[in-house]
């Protein structure tokens, strides 16, 4: 710059003359960067495609799930409610199973909407739409347990678990053509249920519908199932509809009502429907053991909180008898606790067999009918003991029975880990009681090591034999019955065990219409017409003393006496063939001019035992003896009081059979063990003596059991 002067001197600066200004390269870039961004952004929009995280996708599935996953394709929409879909889902079978047919599950689309705001502003998860378009399953667990529904390690579970507050609330779920495949070989099952959805209308909230078909428990299966909407499921205030029907094998299920806040256990008014024709078939649908019962028909009210599930105030038929009560079953126990209280106004004994082994409902089989055991062999079918722990009680008010006219049954029974413990098992019969009490304990080879009592407190004869038409008069039974053994059903519990009976008739009234029919055997009026027991006589005692020793009832004493005759028995009833070798004597307890057949021997098959009387006997010697010493002891006396109570006839009847035995022989050992001591006969049982000697000089020709009980019939019919 220059200064310079005019004319008149004044001085003025001179100026460079002005140069455009330059861009600064930083806004040159920017404005380039943001304009490749700009491009690449419509770009992007204009190309995007949410497939390219299919694969990323993928491998995190398949990671998470151990099993190969793939989708076909991914859509999003993004928005303050967003929207995700997957086309073509495959889930593959894990390792182990890529002998099944099906994938584990596939989906030809899966849509879900979710609303972004509210998570963000702490409102929670909702998910307002759920699409599910034909889903398939295929549910496997083998013989060995292995399962394809394990997906990897459970560790920490407590971090993994979540309360029912943080399941998110749906709003509306659609399925469509639903099919899931349920295989578990343990079980013997193999079904599918196929699933859809129905949509909301005219005020509705709509539906999720279930058929059921194929498999389950061996039996095949049908149901259709009709449940509340999902938004249903998980509305406090709303509550939830269900309507089920299910049919498996020849059992029929129905389940109708609702349930408020499942989610939180607040309650339910379900009405819950059981029939079918035995009830041991339910374990496979309820989880607890039944022993076996005839046809049942049985409807209650379902409920439960989040201990326990009940079966309350339910009603209806078994058999021929009434049931009804309550059940509770506690889910968390290990095993499963159930506490049932059961009660019947009429109940057939009949209808209860299944639970000691017998056929519910009906009578002796054919093949029983024919066969020599007189006891049931089936198995203790008490299925599946390790199942659950049980408290069961039932009362019956009145027993229908024509075979036993008992009056009422009152038991309380547990079960405690396999173990049986029968607390009582009552039966009122008249003014009496018979009452048991058992335990039951698991032993090996699916036995029982068995302990029983059994208390007869003043039977009334006349209530006990109401039923045979022909017994009239009153009397008293009373005893006791015990087994130790082990086995698995009647017959071997008897047969292996020890223990005894004893029981007493005081006053029985007739006793050629009572002992046949106490007895049980068709040969039994033949027995009583051999031994010399006169039509129509009063049976003033009856005695019994029979140790059990491995299976064998020997004899320690057996007395029956009437008003004018006195019958010693003795010999052994073997239960393991059911067989007995038995021998008896009556006498005349006046002086009486009639014969009487003396010694008989009764041996064979319990069902249909052979009968020689009189003379045929005359050569056992040994046996001889025997029968005109084991007379009760005075030991019995304290049992015959219980039975029948103090001062009865039968009291006397011991005194006057050991004082003044009616054989003339003197009663030696009262124990009937050992040798027996012979005393000389007294003056006045001489003509009886004498007689005796008279009656074994005449022979007669032998006779069969059949010859025998014949002739017996015709005399009872001409009398």
């Amino acid at each position: 710059m220059s200064t310079t002067h005019d004319e008149q001197g004044h001085s003025a600066t001179a100026h460079p003359p002005a140069t455009p200004k330059k861009r600064r390269p930083a806004l040159r870039i920017f404005g380039g960067i943001l304009g490749v961004l700009v491009v690449l952004i419509a770009l992007l929009i204009i190309f995007w495609r949410w497939d390219w995280f299919v694969p990323l996708i993928d491998r995190k599935a398949s990671a998470a799930l151990n099993r190969p996953v793939t989708i076909a394709h991914l859509h999003v929409r993004l928005g303050l409610t967003t929207t995700v879909s997957v086309d073509d889902l495959d889930i593959k079978q894990p390792a182990g199973f890529e002998q099944e047919k099906d994938d584990f599950a596939s989906a030809r689309r899966i849509t879900v909407s979710a609303n972004v705001w509210r998570y963000l502003t702490g409102g929670g998860l909702f998910l307002p739409n759920i699409l599910v378009d034909t889903p398939k399953g295929d549910i496997v667990s083998l013989l060995d347990g292995k399962n394809n529904y394990t997906f990897g390690s459970t560790s920490n579970p407590s971090k993994g678990s979540s309360s029912s507050s943080s399941i998110p609330r749906i709003g509306d779920l659609t399925i469509t053509n639903g099919d899931i495949r349920l295989a578990i070989a343990r079980m013997h099952t193999d079904m599918h249920a196929l699933v859809h959805t129905t949509p909301a209308q005219n005020g509705d909230d709509g539906s999720v519908v279930i058929d059921l078909k194929g498999q389950y428990a061996k039996a095949p299966i049908t149901g259709h199932i009709v449940g509340g909407s999902l938004l249903t499921l998980t509305n406090e205030t709303h509550p939830y509809p269900i309507d089920a029907r299910l049919a498996n094998g020849p059992t029929y299920v129905t389940l109708r009502g609702t349930v408020d806040d499942p989610l939180h256990f607040k309650g339910t008014r379900l009405a819950l429907h059981f029939a079918g024709p035995d009830m041991a078939l339910l374990y496979a649908l309820t989880g607890v053991p039944i022993p076996h019962t005839p046809a049942y028909n049985v409807t209650g009210n379902l409920n439960y909180t989040a201990a326990r599930i009940r079966f309350d105030n339910f009603m209806g038929r078994m058999g021929s008898s009434d049931i009804g009560g309550d059940i509770a079953v506690d889910p968390h126990a290990a095993p499963p606790y159930v506490d049932a209280r059961l009660h019947s106004h009429r109940v057939d004994l009949q209808d209860l067999g299944g639970f000691i082994g017998a056929k519910p409902g009906s009578g002796p089989s054919k093949e029983a009918a024919t066969s020599n055991q007189i006891l049931p062999d089936q198995k203790i079918n008490v299925p599946k003991l390790n199942a659950v722990n049980a408290t069961l009680t039932y009362h019956g008010d009145h027993i229908e029975n024509k075979k036993l006219p008992l009056d009422n049954i009152d038991a309380d029974i547990k079960v405690q880990n396999g173990a049986i413990d029968v607390r009582h098992l009552n039966f009122a019969v008249g003014r009496g009681t018979l009452g048991m009490v058992a335990t039951l304990n698991p032993a090996k080879d699916g036995d029982f090591a068995t302990k029983l009592k059994v208390d007869v407190a003043r039977l009334d004869i006349a209530r006990l034999m109401q039923s045979t038409g022909t017994f009239k008069g009153q009397g008293t039974l009373g005893g006791h019955i015990t087994l130790d053994s082990t086995g698995n059903s009647v017959a071997n519990l008897v047969a292996r065990g020890n223990g005894g009976v004893t029981l007493v008739v005081d006053h029985g009234g007739d006793v050629s219409a009572l002992l046949p029919d106490l007895l049980g055997l068709k040969i039994g009026s033949a027995v009583l017409s051999a031994i010399g027991i006169p039509t129509r006589s009063d049976l003033q005692c009856f005695i019994a003393d029979l140790p059990l020793r491995r299976g064998v009832l020997q004899t320690h004493s057996l007395l029956l006496q009437t008003s004018n005759t006195r019958t010693i028995g003795t010999g052994t009833v073997d239960m393991r063939n059911d067989t007995l070798d038995y021998h008896v004597t009556t006498r005349s307890l006046h002086f009486n001019i009639l014969s009487l057949p003396g010694a008989v021997n009764i041996s064979g098959p319990i069902r249909s035992p052979t009968v020689l009387p009189g003379a045929e006997l005359i050569g056992r010697t040994a046996a001889a003896v025997g029968l005109g010493v084991l007379f009760p002891p005075a030991a019995l006396l304290p049992t015959i009081q219980f039975g029948v109570g103090k001062g009865s006839v039968c009291e006397d009847a011991i005194q006057q059979a050991n004082a003044a035995p009616a054989a003339g022989i003197a009663p030696g050992s009262t124990t009937g063990a050992g040798k027996a001591v012979v005393q000389p006969a007294h003056s006045a049982p001489k003509a009886v003596a004498s007689q005796h000697k008279r009656r074994k000089a005449v022979t007669s020709p032998p006779k069969s059991a059949a010859q025998i009980h014949d002739a017996w019939l015709k005399k009872m019919h001409h009398d």
